[in-house]
């Protein structure tokens, strides 16, 4: 059985536990809310029923994210993880909004709670079992980098704090007949939208697309530069297309004395040794050459690096080579993003390059920092 095959039984396996659990627990506290006429403990047994419809969708969607690729997603269908854990959000939210509108029309028309012990022990019980679920569910989550397990091992901690609540609210109801049913609903319902915003708010982020983890740019980086040939990995730019599923694209910086033959070779090599130690396929590779027969090439490489990064905002300058036979200075400079204006930081660096080398045409690009911040 390969990994990725190994991941979603996993997934697959621990969603059907939380199913069972919940499906388990929705109908003890629905029992309990509905004989005891307790608001809280209905709108928590509710709470219960959608997790269990989490899990559901937790099992579709890694079962879709799991296709083959074809001719028209040729990159796979990762990304429908992302989107699993989103209707999860979603439901979240909905089940949060839903539990307030019914504890607001409890505090409006209240109705006297009546525990009795057997009630008092199955809530009791559950608060256990979801204490127990929520961990295990998340550590798996985490184990195998899925969203969804992680959403719904978060949700069912926070449903163990819900559930003892309402223990809370029981208590003090036999002890002092004081009755918070209502009002606690209302406020395990607020929690309850800010959990299913949070996790909206997360998954979102990463369908956007968010910056590459800082540790996964610098082992790769330090992979490709593991090459005597190569002194400098830049510019790279990972696309994920679902949890640990990365294509991307990097510049290395090699001697100009390298044939093409030479540059095959190496570039074969630092892909095939990303993809093993990595998993990221590396669908481009592109190359920086740097003087080695020009000492003064050399000397104006760290003059024009000193002008550069004079200027606070600029982070790395890369890719320096300067051609006399066609009088052209080329480089690269990547601009933070905390610039107030970039283009205007690109701006100055090209005008104070050019003045110190005014029979010079300058090729600058300017760089986005995609992975982690950057020093030379």
């Amino acid at each position: 059985m390969n990994e990725h095959a190994s991941r979603d039984k996993i997934i697959v396996r621990t969603s059907v536990i939380g199913i069972l659990a919940n499906v388990f627990l929705a109908a003890s506290k629905a029992v309990v809310g509905l004989t005891s006429h307790s608001i809280a403990v209905v709108m928590d047994a509710v709470n219960n029923l959608s997790d269990a419809a989490s899990s559901v969708i937790t099992i579709v969607g890694t079962k879709l994210a799991g296709k083959e690729p074809d001719r028209k997603h040729p990159f796979g269908y990762g990304r429908i993880e992302y989107l699993s854990a989103m209707v999860i959000s979603l439901l979240v939210l909905y089940a949060g909004i839903t539990a307030f509108t019914e504890s607001v029309k409890k505090i409006l028309h209240p109705e006297t709670p009546d525990y009795g012990v057997a009630s008092l022990i199955i809530v009791a019980a559950a608060v256990i079992v979801k204490i127990v679920l929520g961990r295990y569910v998340k550590h798996v989550g985490e184990k195998v980098n899925s969203d969804s397990l992680i959403h719904s091992g978060e949700d069912a901690t926070l449903d163990s704090v819900i559930s003892a609540s309402t223990l809370a609210a029981a208590a003090i109801y036999l002890l002092f007949h004081v009755s918070l049913e209502a009002w606690l609903g209302a406020l395990i319902a607020l929690v309850i939208v800010k959990s299913g915003v949070e996790m909206l708010r997360e998954t979102l982020s990463k369908i956007l697309g968010e910056r590459a983890d800082a540790e996964l740019a610098r082992a790769i980086k330090e992979t490709v530069t593991d090459y005597p040939e190569i002194s400098g990995a830049y510019d790279l730019v990972l696309h994920n297309y679902g949890p640990d599923a990365y294509h991307g694209s990097v510049h290395i910086e090699v001697p100009d004395t390298l044939s093409a033959d030479d540059l095959d070779k190496l570039i074969r090599k630092v892909m095939m040794d990303v993809y093993r130690k990595h998993n990221v396929f590396l669908t481009a590779i592109g190359v920086y050459s740097i003087n080695t027969k020009d000492p003064e090439a050399a000397a104006a490489r760290e003059n024009v690096r000193r002008i550069v990064t004079e200027n606070p905002n600029i982070l790395q300058m890369h890719g320096f080579y300067l051609d006399k036979q066609e009088k052209t200075l080329r480089f690269d400079i990547v601009v933070s993003f905390d610039a107030e204006d970039r283009r205007e930081v690109y701006r100055e660096i090209c005008e104070k390059v050019q003045k110190a080398y005014p029979d010079y045409t300058l090729q600058v690009a300017m760089d986005t920092d995609f992975s982690e911040e950057s020093g030379e």
